[in-house]
């Protein structure tokens, strides 16, 4: 009986592995189909949306065809009007230059009579440079400053719908305050709890599990249990920083590398130091070389526990940077920020949590 289930166990164990490479074969082909799906899906809304585009530019061409066609009109009426004037004036002259002829020849013979004709010239004459005076022909300079008024005002309202990815992610904008119970004890946290300062010296603080102890770290008091969430930092004049949205079981002690943002499974973040940009999650790093030497005053992040998103964009412009794709969030994500060290003097300037809605201007 030994041999015969010692005979049989490998049998066993093929047909256990020929069934899980089965199903790992038929979950690749699911796989597959999901990332068909998904590229059909993503192909077939963005020609949606550039047919919304091409509508609109047919809308504003119109318009502009129309605004045209109007001063064009009007442009035609002033130059017949114009046009007339000068041909009753070119008339005229001609008269006057026949009369001289005539004048001349009867002066001698009748100078009561030349005079007569002069004189009903000169009312002809007069009458004329009336009805032709420049001045009278003006152009309609109110209308035409409020058609440049409206003109600007749709430029305007244009720009402020645009890019269509600001408004949309201000609606989905989050209050972030930063917990500094978790800070590292040379982050300067403010008492509003939104912004993070570097400095050399370790502050006075209360040792806790949820501290930081050797990475530059602080995360935000709460999770966040929205949908969808939106938030921007301001990284003006500084060399060196690092944000992002982490799980709260990140390690927070020792020097292991799972402590810094990115670098282990529980954490996504973008990196900016001296001038590159450097995406990382779960330790792999994606060098943004698109971007590099751009300098961004503010990152947004933009996340989707709907579909496992979570994107960085350098807000000022709403410029895409780079977007993982986790899945299936696991648990509630924190909001995380590093200021980085001092980098030789150069990053002393705060972290600062902004408000969307209030951003600088799209440039």
């Amino acid at each position: 009986m030994m041999k015969t289930h010692t005979k049989d166990t490998p049998t066993k164990h093929e047909e256990d592995l020929r069934r899980q490479r089965d199903i790992l074969a038929f979950r690749m082909k699911k796989l597959s189909s999901k990332q068909s799906d998904f590229n059909s899906k993503t192909a077939a809304l963005k020609e949606k949306i550039k047919k919304k585009y091409d509508d609109m530019k047919r809308v504003l061409d119109e318009d502009l065809r129309i605004t045209f066609s109007q001063l064009d009109i009007e442009s035609e009426a002033m130059e017949r009007t114009l046009e007339d004037g000068i041909e009753n004036c070119y008339r005229l002259t001609q008269e006057i230059d026949q009369q001289l002829a005539e004048l001349t020849a009867q002066m001698e013979e009748d100078e009561c009579q030349g005079q007569e004709k002069m004189s009903e010239m000169k009312e002809r004459i007069a009458e004329t440079l009336k009805k032709t005076d420049p001045e009278l022909i003006q152009l309609d300079e109110f209308k035409n400053e409020q058609l440049l008024g409206l003109t600007i005002n749709l430029l305007l309202f244009i720009r402020s719908q645009v890019p269509v990815t600001k408004k949309l992610f201000q609606s989905y904008a989050q209050e972030v305050i930063l917990d500094p119970n978790s800070a590292h004890p040379k982050l300067i946290i403010s008492p509003e709890g939104d912004s993070v300062t570097y400095t050399d010296t370790w502050q006075e603080v209360s040792e806790n599990p949820a501290r930081f102890d050797t990475t530059l770290n602080v995360i935000s008091r709460q999770g966040f249990t929205e949908v969808r969430s939106y938030w921007e930092v301001e990284v003006t004049g500084k060399t060196y920083w690092e944000l992002g949205l982490t799980y709260p079981d990140i390690p927070r002690k020792g020097r292991e590398e799972d402590c810094w943002l990115g670098r282990g499974p529980s954490s996504w973040c973008i990196e900016y130091f001296n001038d590159i940009y450097t995406a990382w999650h779960n330790g792999v790093p994606h060098l943004l070389t698109d971007v590099g030497g751009r300098c961004f005053k503010r990152i947004g992040i933009f996340s989707s526990t709907e579909g496992g998103l979570v994107c960085f964009l350098g807000a000022d412009t709403m410029t895409p940077l780079y977007s993982f794709c986790a899945g299936t969030f696991t648990d509630l994500l924190f909001q995380a920020l590093c200021p980085g060290h001092d980098n030789q003097g150069t990053n002393g300037k705060p972290l600062l949590i902004c408000d969307p809605s209030k951003s600088a201007p799209i440039l």
